[in-house]
Protein backbone atom coordinates (compact mmCIF):
# COMPACT_ATOMS: atom_id res chain seq x y z
CA UNK A 1 0.00 0.00 0.00
CA UNK A 2 1.66 3.49 -0.62
CA UNK A 3 1.79 5.72 1.83
CA UNK A 4 -1.23 8.17 0.49
CA UNK A 5 -3.19 5.29 0.29
CA UNK A 6 -2.44 4.12 4.10
CA UNK A 7 -2.96 7.91 5.12
CA UNK A 8 -6.22 7.85 3.60
CA UNK A 9 -7.31 4.72 5.28
CA UNK A 10 -6.23 6.04 8.37
CA UNK A 11 -8.65 8.91 7.78
CA UNK A 12 -11.66 6.71 6.86
CA UNK A 13 -11.02 4.50 9.42
CA UNK A 14 -11.11 7.14 12.41
CA UNK A 15 -14.11 8.47 10.98
CA UNK A 16 -15.91 5.14 10.75
CA UNK A 17 -18.18 4.37 13.52
CA UNK A 18 -20.99 1.56 13.36
CA UNK A 19 -23.46 -0.25 15.90
CA UNK A 20 -23.20 0.15 19.51
CA UNK A 21 -22.99 -2.59 21.95
CA UNK A 22 -25.87 -4.15 23.65
CA UNK A 23 -26.47 -3.11 27.54
CA UNK A 24 -25.34 -6.02 29.11
CA UNK A 25 -22.82 -8.16 28.27
CA UNK A 26 -25.24 -11.39 28.83
CA UNK A 27 -27.41 -10.42 25.56
CA UNK A 28 -28.15 -13.28 23.49
CA UNK A 29 -25.86 -14.00 20.88
CA UNK A 30 -27.02 -13.06 17.11
CA UNK A 31 -26.06 -13.22 13.88
CA UNK A 32 -24.95 -9.51 14.17
CA UNK A 33 -23.98 -9.58 17.81
CA UNK A 34 -21.86 -12.90 18.00
CA UNK A 35 -20.62 -13.86 21.47
CA UNK A 36 -17.03 -12.87 20.41
CA UNK A 37 -18.02 -9.06 19.85
CA UNK A 38 -18.57 -8.25 23.59
CA UNK A 39 -14.77 -9.84 24.35
CA UNK A 40 -13.08 -7.60 21.69
CA UNK A 41 -14.93 -4.52 22.46
CA UNK A 42 -15.86 -4.56 18.38
CA UNK A 43 -18.19 -1.50 18.49
CA UNK A 44 -15.55 0.34 20.57
CA UNK A 45 -13.18 -0.51 18.21
CA UNK A 46 -15.03 0.63 15.34
CA UNK A 47 -14.63 4.07 16.71
CA UNK A 48 -11.21 4.14 15.27
CA UNK A 49 -10.68 1.29 12.53
CA UNK A 50 -13.49 -0.67 10.87
CA UNK A 51 -10.69 -2.24 8.21
CA UNK A 52 -11.05 0.95 5.58
CA UNK A 53 -8.16 0.85 2.91
CA UNK A 54 -7.01 -2.56 3.17
CA UNK A 55 -7.89 -5.76 0.67
CA UNK A 56 -8.35 -9.29 1.95
CA UNK A 57 -8.02 -11.79 -1.18
CA UNK A 58 -10.02 -14.73 0.04
CA UNK A 59 -8.96 -17.89 -2.02
CA UNK A 60 -11.81 -20.03 -1.55
CA UNK A 61 -14.46 -21.48 -3.26
CA UNK A 62 -15.67 -18.49 -4.84
CA UNK A 63 -17.47 -15.34 -3.08
CA UNK A 64 -21.17 -14.48 -4.05
CA UNK A 65 -21.91 -10.71 -3.45
CA UNK A 66 -25.41 -10.34 -3.84
CA UNK A 67 -26.15 -11.47 -0.55
CA UNK A 68 -27.21 -8.24 1.71
CA UNK A 69 -24.41 -7.88 3.55
CA UNK A 70 -21.86 -8.27 0.90
CA UNK A 71 -23.16 -6.09 -1.18
CA UNK A 72 -20.59 -3.37 -1.96
CA UNK A 73 -18.32 -5.26 0.15
CA UNK A 74 -16.33 -7.82 -2.68
CA UNK A 75 -14.22 -6.81 -5.78
CA UNK A 76 -14.18 -8.31 -8.96
CA UNK A 77 -11.45 -11.01 -8.62
CA UNK A 78 -10.71 -13.72 -10.69
CA UNK A 79 -11.53 -17.23 -11.16
CA UNK A 80 -8.51 -20.08 -11.69
CA UNK A 81 -11.27 -22.83 -11.72
CA UNK A 82 -11.47 -24.94 -14.90
CA UNK A 83 -14.85 -24.20 -15.64
CA UNK A 84 -14.11 -20.42 -15.46
CA UNK A 85 -17.34 -19.71 -14.37
CA UNK A 86 -16.12 -16.36 -12.30
CA UNK A 87 -15.36 -15.71 -8.81
CA UNK A 88 -19.02 -14.37 -8.21
CA UNK A 89 -19.84 -17.82 -8.66
CA UNK A 90 -19.84 -19.68 -5.00
CA UNK A 91 -21.08 -23.36 -5.57
CA UNK A 92 -20.73 -24.57 -2.44
CA UNK A 93 -21.15 -21.43 -0.69
CA UNK A 94 -17.96 -21.91 1.62
CA UNK A 95 -16.20 -18.59 0.50
CA UNK A 96 -19.10 -16.37 0.91
CA UNK A 97 -19.26 -17.42 3.85
CA UNK A 98 -15.85 -16.51 4.83
CA UNK A 99 -16.00 -13.39 3.29
CA UNK A 100 -18.90 -12.66 5.55
CA UNK A 101 -17.28 -13.37 8.68
CA UNK A 102 -14.39 -10.92 7.42
CA UNK A 103 -16.26 -7.88 5.71
CA UNK A 104 -20.67 -8.75 6.49
CA UNK A 105 -22.18 -5.11 7.00
CA UNK A 106 -25.18 -7.40 8.82
CA UNK A 107 -27.27 -5.28 6.64
CA UNK A 108 -31.21 -7.01 6.06
CA UNK A 109 -30.08 -9.16 8.97
CA UNK A 110 -27.24 -11.18 7.29
CA UNK A 111 -24.30 -12.01 8.86
CA UNK A 112 -21.94 -8.84 10.41
CA UNK A 113 -18.03 -9.29 9.57
CA UNK A 114 -15.85 -8.46 12.43
CA UNK A 115 -14.02 -6.03 9.85
CA UNK A 116 -17.27 -4.46 7.75
CA UNK A 117 -14.77 -1.52 6.33
CA UNK A 118 -12.42 -4.37 4.58
CA UNK A 119 -12.68 -4.99 0.85
CA UNK A 120 -13.04 -8.69 -0.54
CA UNK A 121 -10.68 -9.91 -3.28
CA UNK A 122 -12.26 -13.36 -4.34
CA UNK A 123 -10.32 -15.53 -6.07
CA UNK A 124 -12.41 -18.91 -6.99
CA UNK A 125 -10.73 -22.26 -6.85
CA UNK A 126 -11.39 -25.98 -7.36
CA UNK A 127 -11.97 -26.89 -3.02
CA UNK A 128 -13.44 -29.98 -4.17
CA UNK A 129 -10.03 -31.45 -5.53
CA UNK A 130 -7.53 -31.57 -3.29
CA UNK A 131 -5.20 -32.68 -5.96
CA UNK A 132 -0.96 -31.79 -5.58
CA UNK A 133 -1.97 -30.34 -9.39
CA UNK A 134 -3.98 -27.83 -7.61
CA UNK A 135 -1.06 -26.51 -5.94
CA UNK A 136 -0.21 -24.61 -9.22
CA UNK A 137 -3.51 -22.99 -9.28
CA UNK A 138 -3.10 -21.68 -5.53
CA UNK A 139 0.76 -20.46 -6.14
CA UNK A 140 -1.36 -18.35 -9.33
CA UNK A 141 -4.37 -17.03 -6.62
CA UNK A 142 -1.42 -15.67 -4.55
CA UNK A 143 0.49 -14.37 -6.87
CA UNK A 144 -2.85 -12.68 -8.07
CA UNK A 145 -3.65 -11.54 -4.84
CA UNK A 146 -0.28 -9.78 -4.79
CA UNK A 147 -0.71 -8.07 -7.88
CA UNK A 148 -4.25 -6.60 -6.96
CA UNK A 149 -2.72 -4.91 -4.02
CA UNK A 150 -4.15 -7.11 -1.26
CA UNK A 151 -2.22 -6.80 2.48
CA UNK A 152 -4.05 -9.73 3.35
CA UNK A 153 -5.06 -12.89 1.98
CA UNK A 154 -7.21 -15.78 3.83
CA UNK A 155 -6.93 -19.50 2.85
CA UNK A 156 -9.77 -21.12 4.61
CA UNK A 157 -8.61 -24.97 3.19
CA UNK A 158 -5.77 -27.36 3.29
CA UNK A 159 -4.77 -30.99 3.04
CA UNK A 160 -1.97 -33.17 4.21
CA UNK A 161 1.65 -32.22 2.73
CA UNK A 162 3.74 -35.14 1.28
CA UNK A 163 6.18 -31.94 0.39
CA UNK A 164 5.18 -31.67 -2.94
CA UNK A 165 3.03 -28.93 -2.58
CA UNK A 166 5.09 -27.03 -0.26
CA UNK A 167 7.48 -26.38 -2.72
CA UNK A 168 5.15 -25.44 -5.63
CA UNK A 169 4.27 -23.20 -3.49
CA UNK A 170 7.46 -21.76 -2.50
CA UNK A 171 7.86 -18.94 -4.89
CA UNK A 172 4.20 -17.58 -4.23
CA UNK A 173 4.59 -17.58 -0.42
CA UNK A 174 8.22 -15.85 -1.50
CA UNK A 175 6.28 -13.58 -3.44
CA UNK A 176 4.09 -12.67 -1.08
CA UNK A 177 6.40 -12.26 1.86
CA UNK A 178 8.56 -10.03 -0.61
CA UNK A 179 5.63 -7.84 -1.11
CA UNK A 180 4.51 -7.51 2.46
CA UNK A 181 1.44 -9.51 2.67
CA UNK A 182 0.28 -11.32 5.52
CA UNK A 183 -0.93 -14.90 4.80
CA UNK A 184 -3.39 -17.05 7.07
CA UNK A 185 -4.70 -20.28 7.24
CA UNK A 186 -6.94 -22.65 9.12
CA UNK A 187 -4.74 -25.02 10.54
CA UNK A 188 -7.39 -28.19 9.57
CA UNK A 189 -10.30 -29.67 11.43
CA UNK A 190 -8.88 -33.09 12.29
CA UNK A 191 -7.27 -33.16 15.92
CA UNK A 192 -9.81 -35.49 17.04
CA UNK A 193 -8.50 -37.97 14.34
CA UNK A 194 -5.41 -38.20 12.68
CA UNK A 195 -4.21 -34.33 13.42
CA UNK A 196 -2.49 -34.55 10.33
CA UNK A 197 -0.70 -31.50 9.71
CA UNK A 198 -1.69 -29.95 6.38
CA UNK A 199 -0.71 -27.17 3.84
CA UNK A 200 -0.78 -24.41 3.47
CA UNK A 201 -0.90 -23.71 7.00
CA UNK A 202 2.30 -25.92 7.85
CA UNK A 203 3.92 -23.94 5.32
CA UNK A 204 6.80 -21.28 6.30
CA UNK A 205 5.25 -17.89 5.66
CA UNK A 206 1.91 -18.69 6.57
CA UNK A 207 0.01 -18.04 9.90
CA UNK A 208 -1.82 -21.08 10.98
CA UNK A 209 -4.64 -20.35 12.80
CA UNK A 210 -6.40 -23.05 14.98
CA UNK A 211 -9.89 -22.55 16.69
CA UNK A 212 -11.34 -22.05 19.83
CA UNK A 213 -15.27 -22.30 21.17
CA UNK A 214 -16.97 -19.94 23.37
CA UNK A 215 -15.86 -20.76 26.53
CA UNK A 216 -12.15 -19.54 25.68
CA UNK A 217 -10.99 -22.90 24.84
CA UNK A 218 -9.03 -24.65 22.59
CA UNK A 219 -11.95 -27.09 20.71
CA UNK A 220 -10.91 -30.97 20.20
CA UNK A 221 -11.20 -30.87 16.28
CA UNK A 222 -8.75 -28.26 15.93
CA UNK A 223 -5.85 -29.41 13.87
CA UNK A 224 -2.58 -28.99 16.53
CA UNK A 225 1.02 -28.83 16.32
CA UNK A 226 4.04 -26.18 15.88
CA UNK A 227 2.32 -25.33 12.59
CA UNK A 228 -0.25 -23.23 14.85
CA UNK A 229 1.07 -19.37 15.83
CA UNK A 230 -2.86 -17.77 16.31
CA UNK A 231 -5.68 -19.14 17.40
CA UNK A 232 -9.38 -17.42 16.88
CA UNK A 233 -12.84 -17.89 17.78
CA UNK A 234 -14.40 -21.44 15.46
CA UNK A 235 -17.66 -22.16 17.34
CA UNK A 236 -20.72 -20.17 18.23
CA UNK A 237 -20.00 -18.20 14.56
CA UNK A 238 -22.89 -16.62 12.65
CA UNK A 239 -23.90 -18.10 9.10
CA UNK A 240 -26.97 -18.42 6.88
CA UNK A 241 -29.40 -21.48 8.01
CA UNK A 242 -31.32 -23.23 4.92
CA UNK A 243 -31.95 -20.65 2.07
CA UNK A 244 -29.17 -18.09 1.60
CA UNK A 245 -31.95 -15.50 0.41
CA UNK A 246 -33.03 -15.57 4.54
CA UNK A 247 -31.73 -14.35 7.57
CA UNK A 248 -28.75 -15.14 8.96
CA UNK A 249 -28.18 -17.04 12.37
CA UNK A 250 -25.53 -18.64 14.86
CA UNK A 251 -25.00 -22.08 12.86
CA UNK A 252 -24.78 -25.18 15.02
CA UNK A 253 -21.13 -26.28 14.10
CA UNK A 254 -18.02 -24.82 13.20
CA UNK A 255 -14.21 -24.90 12.22
CA UNK A 256 -10.37 -23.69 11.83
CA UNK A 257 -11.91 -22.17 8.35
CA UNK A 258 -14.09 -19.41 10.30
CA UNK A 259 -10.76 -18.79 12.68
CA UNK A 260 -8.79 -17.86 10.47
CA UNK A 261 -10.90 -15.59 8.72
CA UNK A 262 -11.51 -13.75 12.21
CA UNK A 263 -7.64 -13.93 12.62
CA UNK A 264 -7.72 -11.85 8.66
CA UNK A 265 -10.30 -9.51 10.02
CA UNK A 266 -8.49 -8.92 13.04
CA UNK A 267 -5.30 -8.41 11.15
CA UNK A 268 -6.72 -5.73 8.88
CA UNK A 269 -8.52 -3.84 11.82
CA UNK A 270 -4.80 -3.25 12.92
CA UNK A 271 -3.81 -2.33 9.98
CA UNK A 272 -6.24 -0.19 8.69
CA UNK A 273 -5.46 1.78 11.79
CA UNK A 274 -1.71 1.64 11.49
CA UNK A 275 -1.17 1.94 7.55
CA UNK A 276 2.16 2.99 7.87
CA UNK A 277 3.49 -0.52 9.50
CA UNK A 278 4.72 -3.27 7.40
CA UNK A 279 3.51 -6.89 7.75
CA UNK A 280 5.92 -7.63 10.37
CA UNK A 281 4.59 -4.92 12.43
CA UNK A 282 0.92 -6.09 12.34
CA UNK A 283 1.95 -9.64 13.02
CA UNK A 284 4.14 -8.72 16.17
CA UNK A 285 1.42 -7.17 17.91
CA UNK A 286 -1.11 -9.54 17.30
CA UNK A 287 1.38 -12.34 18.88
CA UNK A 288 2.42 -10.03 21.91
CA UNK A 289 -1.06 -9.06 22.24
CA UNK A 290 -2.67 -12.14 21.73
CA UNK A 291 -4.76 -13.73 25.12
CA UNK A 292 -2.77 -16.45 26.67
CA UNK A 293 -1.94 -18.09 30.20
CA UNK A 294 0.46 -15.83 31.99
CA UNK A 295 2.92 -18.64 32.72
CA UNK A 296 3.21 -19.52 28.71
CA UNK A 297 4.55 -18.48 25.82
CA UNK A 298 3.51 -21.07 23.53
CA UNK A 299 2.05 -24.30 22.74
CA UNK A 300 0.78 -26.43 20.08
CA UNK A 301 -2.70 -26.08 20.33
CA UNK A 302 -3.19 -22.09 20.54
CA UNK A 303 0.18 -21.23 18.99
CA UNK A 304 1.03 -17.54 20.98
CA UNK A 305 -2.86 -17.03 21.72
CA UNK A 306 -6.19 -15.90 20.94
CA UNK A 307 -6.31 -12.49 18.39
CA UNK A 308 -7.22 -9.83 20.63
CA UNK A 309 -6.76 -6.56 17.89
CA UNK A 310 -9.20 -4.30 20.41
CA UNK A 311 -6.16 -4.50 22.82
CA UNK A 312 -3.87 -2.61 20.00
CA UNK A 313 -6.99 -0.46 18.62
CA UNK A 314 -8.78 0.48 22.07
CA UNK A 315 -5.75 0.21 24.32
CA UNK A 316 -2.85 1.14 22.02
CA UNK A 317 -0.77 -2.42 23.57
CA UNK A 318 1.93 -4.23 21.61
CA UNK A 319 5.06 -2.69 20.05
CA UNK A 320 5.48 -3.19 16.45
CA UNK A 321 8.89 -3.20 16.64
CA UNK A 322 11.63 -3.50 13.55
CA UNK A 323 9.32 -3.39 10.51
CA UNK A 324 11.99 -5.36 8.59
CA UNK A 325 12.36 -7.84 11.00
CA UNK A 326 10.02 -10.59 10.89
CA UNK A 327 8.78 -11.54 14.05
CA UNK A 328 8.32 -15.80 12.91
CA UNK A 329 9.67 -17.68 9.66
CA UNK A 330 12.86 -15.43 10.07
CA UNK A 331 15.68 -18.03 9.06
CA UNK A 332 13.15 -19.04 6.42
CA UNK A 333 12.83 -14.97 5.12
CA UNK A 334 16.04 -14.55 5.40
CA UNK A 335 17.54 -17.77 2.78
CA UNK A 336 14.87 -16.53 0.39
CA UNK A 337 17.04 -15.05 -2.73
CA UNK A 338 16.51 -12.39 -2.95
CA UNK A 339 15.43 -12.42 0.35
CA UNK A 340 12.73 -10.81 1.84
CA UNK A 341 13.31 -8.47 3.88
CA UNK A 342 16.80 -7.23 4.56
CA UNK A 343 18.73 -8.22 7.82
CA UNK A 344 18.80 -6.17 10.54
CA UNK A 345 21.24 -3.87 11.70
CA UNK A 346 22.72 -3.87 14.97
CA UNK A 347 23.01 -0.32 16.44
CA UNK A 348 25.90 1.29 17.06
CA UNK A 349 27.86 0.20 20.38
CA UNK A 350 25.47 -2.79 20.87
CA UNK A 351 26.05 -6.56 20.29
CA UNK A 352 24.51 -8.66 17.95
CA UNK A 353 21.62 -10.15 18.69
CA UNK A 354 21.60 -13.98 19.42
CA UNK A 355 19.80 -17.26 19.17
CA UNK A 356 18.51 -16.78 23.20
CA UNK A 357 17.60 -12.93 22.60
CA UNK A 358 15.40 -13.68 19.10
CA UNK A 359 11.65 -14.04 19.15
CA UNK A 360 11.07 -17.70 18.88
CA UNK A 361 9.40 -18.68 15.24
CA UNK A 362 6.86 -20.90 15.15
CA UNK A 363 6.03 -22.84 12.20
CA UNK A 364 9.15 -24.73 10.98
CA UNK A 365 11.30 -22.68 13.54
CA UNK A 366 9.10 -23.88 15.93
CA UNK A 367 10.33 -24.31 20.10
CA UNK A 368 10.24 -27.31 21.14
CA UNK A 369 6.25 -28.48 21.75
CA UNK A 370 5.03 -28.93 25.80
CA UNK A 371 2.90 -32.08 25.03
CA UNK A 372 0.09 -30.23 27.07
CA UNK A 373 -3.16 -29.06 26.16
CA UNK A 374 -3.50 -25.42 27.03
CA UNK A 375 -6.14 -24.94 29.69
CA UNK A 376 -8.65 -22.33 30.30
CA UNK A 377 -8.22 -19.04 28.70
CA UNK A 378 -9.09 -15.98 30.98
CA UNK A 379 -11.18 -14.26 27.84
CA UNK A 380 -15.28 -14.30 28.85
CA UNK A 381 -17.86 -15.60 27.29
CA UNK A 382 -21.95 -15.88 27.75
CA UNK A 383 -23.81 -16.52 25.21
CA UNK A 384 -25.23 -19.61 23.45
CA UNK A 385 -23.70 -22.72 22.36
CA UNK A 386 -23.85 -22.82 18.62
CA UNK A 387 -21.57 -23.35 15.69
CA UNK A 388 -20.90 -23.08 11.93
CA UNK A 389 -20.68 -25.17 9.73
CA UNK A 390 -20.05 -25.18 5.94
CA UNK A 391 -19.74 -28.82 4.50
CA UNK A 392 -17.59 -29.11 1.93
CA UNK A 393 -17.00 -33.20 0.65
CA UNK A 394 -14.03 -34.47 0.67
CA UNK A 395 -12.45 -31.25 2.32
CA UNK A 396 -10.10 -32.27 5.36
CA UNK A 397 -10.22 -28.17 6.77
CA UNK A 398 -14.02 -27.91 7.02
CA UNK A 399 -15.25 -31.42 9.49
CA UNK A 400 -18.67 -32.24 7.91
CA UNK A 401 -21.24 -32.91 10.19
CA UNK A 402 -25.05 -32.63 10.73
CA UNK A 403 -26.05 -29.42 9.44
CA UNK A 404 -29.25 -27.95 8.57
CA UNK A 405 -30.75 -28.24 4.88
CA UNK A 406 -28.66 -25.77 2.57
CA UNK A 407 -25.16 -25.77 4.83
Amino acid sequence: MTPTRRALATTLALTAALATAPTTANAADTPQHPWYFDTLRVEEMWQHATGEGITVAVIDSGVDPTLPELQGQVLDGTDLTRGQEGAHVDDLMHGTAVAALVAGTGVGGGVQGLAPGVQILPIRIDLEKLEFGQAKRWSEAIEYAVDEGAEIINMSFGGTDSGVVEEAMAEARAIAARNDVLLFAATGNEGDTSNSAGYPASHAGVVGVAAVGSNGEWVPYSTYGPQVVLAAPGNDVPGHCGDLSGPACIRPEGGTSAASALASASAALIWSQHPDWTKNQVLRVMLNTAERPDDQRRDDYTGYGIVRPDRVIIDGEGDPGDPDSPPIFRDWEAALDPAATPAPEPEAGTAPETDADAEPAPGPEAEAATGEKSGPLPWILGGTAAVLVVAVTGWVVIRRRSAPAGA
